[in-house]
């Protein structure tokens, strides 16, 4: 079971941070949607919470109906910090060349007679017993020492379901092997790795990408951003706005103070923590400011996280250890997950049993336990498996659009009844349809649960 401590920052976390965090927990990747006209903020949010959630690079690809391969690839990569140069006072240290007089007690016997020294260091020679020879600095070292443009930690495709099936393949074999092959090379994604779709949609249900890849997902998250909002983003944009208004006030103190006056106080000092003013999330936030100082929009801002994430890689390691191992599946818990399965596949709404694919199952069990040990349990309970199927079935599953072709029509059912049951007005071919949430909670309510 997880600590207290590590309970306390997850139960901190807000709807888009414990999607990540269950897919990192889990090594998966998911699909996140939210109103169309929120896309941009919540991609922008979804970036601050790698930095400074996770202490993850990321990068957003922005697709299109004519994005080609070329610049979905190239859309994957980031450029690492640039290393800064060494200091003057360093610089002779490291330097493979010494002085003359620095070296005059390494010099070999015949240098040290006929020469008076040697500008290159020397060292003994195993072959020759004791002599010495010069030691030549490396030619190509400074190009190994060059950093390598590398995936980024969390890639977030946005508007994914717009890109060519081709580039939705292509991120598909990403996912599948942890590689991409380029023009020159073959680059492979790192050990923390995370891919969000992007989409948006009126619900979680509507957004969709190619069958495969949406299969391939994990969960499926809809976020509403009139209820949760973007905090990051938010905090961000005050932040920024406070750093100009503290710029104004500096400038007319200083075009009110005396020239002569060494005398400067601060009118806005930070909160300490010892006050019980900040909040694991301002701490992480306030640490990163130095560090986060860019445009949300620059490339280098998105591959500078802080040093001091609110949840670390062995904390990461730690809840998927305890996921995998200690979590405990009962039989009656197990028949229950496979009661559910077995109605879903025959709800006279749901149009293609493929939409509930093995990989849905399987997905449904991790989901379950990962769940159970963010809740602090070591045992799954039955809502925790219905909590796991509203995100894992959500975006799957596909559903009757037109009465006629619901599968009891052919044994003599009525279009107008059978409209009437998925929710339409018994016109053929009419819209408004019951929803996959719909489905899932009709679903729920009829499969008994274990006591």
């Amino acid at each position: 079971m997880a600590s207290e401590q590590l309970l306390d920052k997850i139960h901190t976390l807000s709807d888009l941070e414990l999607a990540a965090l269950l897919c990192l927990i889990a090594r998966e990747h998911c699909l996140i949607s939210t109103e169309p006209d929120s896309i941009d903020e919540l991609a922008e949010e979804l970036r601050l919470v790698a930095a400074r959630t996770f202490n993850l690079t990321s990068t957003i690809v922005s697709c299109r109906a004519h994005t080609t391969l070329d610049e979905f690839a190239n859309g994957l990569f980031v450029q690492p910090n640039p290393q800064p140069p060494p200091s003057p006072g360093n610089a002779r240290s490291v330097s493979p060349y010494h002085s003359r007089h620095e070296q005059q007690s390494q010099l070999s016997p015949v240098g040290a007679a006929g020469h008076h020294g040697s500008y290159f260091p020397v060292t003994p020679s195993p072959r020759l017993g004791g002599t010495r020879s010069p030691v030549l600095p490396s030619v190509g070292r400074s190009h190994s020492q060059i950093p390598q443009a590398r995936i980024a930690n969390v890639i977030l495709a946005k508007d994914l379901d717009r890109a060519p099936r081709a580039v939705q393949i292509q991120a598909l074999e990403l996912l599948r092997t942890r590689r991409i092959f380029t023009r020159t090379s073959v680059q492979t994604a790192p050990k923390q790795f995370l891919f969000i779709a992007l989409v948006g949609a009126s619900s979680g249900g509507q957004a969709r990408v190619t069958p495969h890849l949406n299969d391939f997902f994990y969960i499926s998250h809809w976020h509403d951003p009139d209820d949760h909002g973007f905090p990051y983003l938010d905090e961000e944009l005050d932040r920024q706005n406070g750093r100009e208004d503290d710029d104004d006030d500096n400038t007319d103190a200083v075009s009110t103070t005396s020239s002569n006056s060494v005398i400067r106080i601060s009118r806005h000092p930070s909160p300490s923590p010892a006050l019980g003013l900040s909040s694991p999330r301002s701490v992480t936030s306030s640490s990163t400011h130095n560090q986060n100082h860019h445009h949300p929009n620059n490339k280098p801002d998105q591959t500078s996280p802080p040093t001091t994430p609110l949840l670390t890689e062995p904390e990461l390691a730690h809840l998927s250890h305890l996921a995998h191992t200690t979590i405990h599946t009962t039989i009656s818990i197990t028949r229950y997950q496979s009661n559910f399965i077995s109605f879903l596949r025959s709800h006279r709404a749901v149009a293609l049993p493929g939409s509930v694919s093995p990989a849905a199952s399987r997905h449904l069990a991790d989901l379950s336990r990962s769940l159970a040990c963010l809740h602090g349990l070591d045992y799954v309970t039955p809502s925790i498996v219905g909590l796991a199927a509203r995100k894992v079935y959500a975006h799957r599953l596909e559903l009757v659009r037109d009465p006629i072709r619901e599968r009891s029509v052919q044994w003599g059912s009525e279009v107008g009844a059978v409209a009437a049951l998925l929710g339409g007005d018994g016109e053929v071919g009419e819209g408004g349809m019951i929803g996959p949430e719909e489905v899932l909670e009709e679903v729920l309510g009829m499969v008994k649960v274990p006591l």
